[in-house]
């Protein structure tokens, strides 16, 4: 299945704007792909106000955030691929949602030797 973290993104932004509330990003501006202004990175976060009036251009897509902003003064585009995101909220009163940081990681494979058994787990002495 594709990643759910997307479709919650925005689900809470237009819930958070819907209540006359800003939406704010926690974002890892340490993963590969994050383009955002480093003077504002702090311990390898960043949050990002992403309330219209706050920005344009804004896209949701399942696999990043993009949008238009200003920083000092000065024009930015910002992309953020969607694993990046570590949650989003409402700045005025914190609710919203944190995502898992290893979400997306695959389920382990399990060896193909056979059915697997259940019962007390056995160990085997190798030399």
């Amino acid at each position: 299945m594709t990643s759910s973290r997307p479709y919650l993104i925005r689900a809470l932004n237009e819930w958070i704007l819907d209540n006359q509330l800003t939406p704010y990003l926690l974002v890892d501006a340490e993963m590969p792909g994050v383009e955002v202004p480093a003077r504002y990175v702090d311990k390898g976060k960043i949050v990002l106000n992403i309330n219209p009036l706050a920005i344009s251009n804004l896209q949701i897509a399942n696999d990043h955030i993009a949008f238009s902003a200003r920083f000092a003064g000065t024009p930015m585009q910002v992309y953020i691929p969607i694993m990046a995101v570590l949650a989003i909220y409402a700045q005025e009163n914190g609710h919203g949602m944190m995502f898992n940081e290893d979400e997306e990681q695959p389920p382990p494979e399990t060896p193909d030797d056979g059915p697997v058994r259940g019962g007390r787990p056995s160990l085997k002495v190798v030399k």
